[in-house]
């Protein structure tokens, strides 16, 4: 703050000792010594106030914020409060802890209350108010508390979007609480039964505002909650100053209405009004009229949904029995389909090449066998004793089987056997042997 200036004449500049021409007298003391003759400057005039100013206590005054503006880094803001009954302004520099001492950020249009220390520059002849602590007043109160409800509410999850259940699209029933032959009531009457002519309604005519409102309405919610015919419950109201919305921000209220079983549709107030159970509802309408249109279908846009359904149902199927069409014409048309014993011929051609083949390879696998065998036969008959006796040799045995290889074996006059190609014949041992050699060498065996 800046001190106070005294720009008075000063001693020295009044008139001379000599009473030189022109010399200007002493400023008067007080504001009541003025004259014509001698008045004060204005910058007399504000130092005077400046110092009244000064000696006032710090006063606590009421008025509704009209600009804030803060200046970060510097610890201080200033704010304009304004008297608006008489259309007064004043500007109120205040330090930047004090606001955040508050329950929830001043905004423009709150009243407060301010305690305050009055000062006056005297410079430029205004008065502002330095305030050391700040009050949020009625209005300003009440959206505290409400601000304050709704940040403990929405750190417990009740204003979570996983906690939403969806609306059904055709409900049997619907649930409406209102107030009795309100507005909201018609609006959300007449513009379902447009929508959809057979919707069903279960009507709670209740307290919307005042002190029974709270307590009504949350016996209708938990009836209709309770009620198994009841797909969707609608909390109407048409609109209204913040004070007659409150009961909808009530905590029970807005309890009971996450913990509803039933999906809820509320539509309370206008579009700018936002009380709490617009954010723990499942769904928020802006309007009763919006509240209409989101519960029930248009019976009108579904019937032009279903022709559209029905008309691309059709050329999809026709689209498909062409293609498929398409596709056995072309697959009849193959060769295959058309001469569909071709598909035999290589596979016979390659049968009867192959039996070819293995009769081929038989019948010389047999030639060589045969020629083996043969070959064995004249091996066998060469190696044959039988062979050598047909070349004009003897076997002697003896009765008994034994075979003579040596003369001594024998005995003179011994019967013996003889084995040649022809047969056997028997023969007697004799003293002398009557084999008479060739005189030609080619004859000698």
């Amino acid at each position: 703050m800046t001190p106070p200036e005294n720009p008075g004449e000063q001693p020295g500049d009044g008139p001379d000792a000599n009473g030189a021409p022109g010399a200007r007298p002493a400023l008067a003391a007080t504001a009541a010594e003025t004259t014509p003759e001698n008045p004060w400057p204005l910058r007399q005039l504000s130092v005077k106030v400046g110092e009244y100013v000064a000696r006032m206590s710090p006063i606590w005054v009421e008025g509704e914020i009209v600009q804030l503006n803060r200046r970060p880094g510097s610890g201080l803001s200033f704010m304009t409060l304004r008297d608006v009954d008489v259309d007064m302004s004043f500007s109120v520099p205040v330090r930047e802890h004090v606001l955040r001492r508050l329950p929830v950020e001043p905004v423009a249009g709150a009243r407060v209350v301010v305690h305050a220390k009055p000062t006056f520059w005297t410079k430029r002849g205004s008065l502002q108010l330095e305030a050391d602590d700040l009050r949020p007043v009625g209005l300003g109160e009440l959206l505290a508390r409400l601000e304050q409800l709704k940040r403990v509410l929405a750190a417990e999850g009740l204003f979570e979007a996983s906690r939403k259940q969806p609306l059904p699209f055709l409900p049997r029933t619907v649930g409406l609480i209102c107030g009795r032959e309100s507005a909201a009531e018609r609006d959300v009457v007449v513009n379902a039964r447009r929508r959809w002519p057979a919707v069903r309604f279960e009507i709670r005519e209740v307290a919307v505002q005042g002190t029974k409102a709270v307590r009504e309405v949350s016996a209708a919610l938990k009836e209709l909650d309770a009620d198994p015919e009841v797909d969707v419950i609608i909390i109407s109201r048409g609109g209204g100053s913040l004070e007659d919305l409150l009961p909808f921000s009530d905590e029970q209220l807005t309890r009971l209405v996450a913990a509803a079983r039933t999906p809820i549709v509320s539509a309370i107030g206008h579009e700018v009004d936002t009380p709490l159970i617009d954010l723990a509802a499942d769904v928020r309408a802006s309007t009763p009229t919006d509240a209409a249109k989101r519960v029930v279908p248009d019976i009108q846009a579904e019937l032009e949904q279903l022709t559209l359904g029905r008309t691309r149902l059709r050329s999809a199927i026709r689209t498909r029995l062409e293609r498929e069409q398409a596709t056995l014409d072309a697959i009849r048309s193959r060769p295959v389909m058309d001469q569909p014993e071709s598909i035999l011929a290589a596979p016979a051609e390659e049968v009867r090449a192959r039996i070819a083949l293995a009769r081929t390879l038989i019948g010389s696998r047999l030639d060589r066998a045969h020629d083996q065998v043969d070959h064995l036969a004249r091996q066998v008959r060469a190696l044959s004793p039988l062979a050598t006796l047909e070349r004009g040799y003897a076997v002697v045995q003896t009765p008994e089987g034994g075979i003579i290889r040596e003369p001594r074996a024998t005995t003179s006059g011994e019967a013996l056997s003889v084995r040649v190609a022809g047969g056997r014949f028997g023969v007697t041992r004799t003293e002398h042997d009557p084999y008479i050699p060739p005189t030609d060498p080619e004859e000698t065996v």
